[in-house]
């Protein structure tokens, strides 16, 4: 299955996912969502999420200086942000059990009361 729509859904979760217990640069993030199973992730989509993340509240930055290339933005997740992966995963979970629940088919009747097996 294509993932690429799939993850226009949800990115912001993964994201917030990846940096709720350690705080990362760009593209150590977008490494994290590729090792964690997102192959097909895209470096512009990830670091327009972060971005956006940053100007909602979820995402803290700051500068760390580098000696063998660019200064690096390191971006970590805010209390706003730990709300959000709070209730987006909640609702993660839900999505998921009812679409599990679909693919499954529709469920065995409940036997009749009283009747014997």
């Amino acid at each position: 299955m294509d993932q690429t729509q799939l993850l226009k859904g949800v990115l912001d979760l993964a994201v917030l996912a990846v940096v709720q217990d350690e705080d990362g640069y760009g593209y150590d993030i977008v490494r994290r969502l590729r090792e964690g199973g997102l192959a097909e992730v895209g470096d512009a989509s990830v670091y327009g999420t972060l971005r956006r993340l940053y100007a909602a509240g979820a995402l803290t930055s700051y500068v760390v200086p580098s000696e063998s290339g660019p200064h690096r933005k390191y971006y970590g997740i805010t209390p706003i942000g730990r709300e959000q992966l709070a209730r987006q995963r909640d609702d993660w979970h839900a999505f998921a059990t009812t679409l599990d629940g679909l693919l499954a088919g529709p469920a065995a009747p409940a036997p009749a009361r009283g009747a014997s097996a």
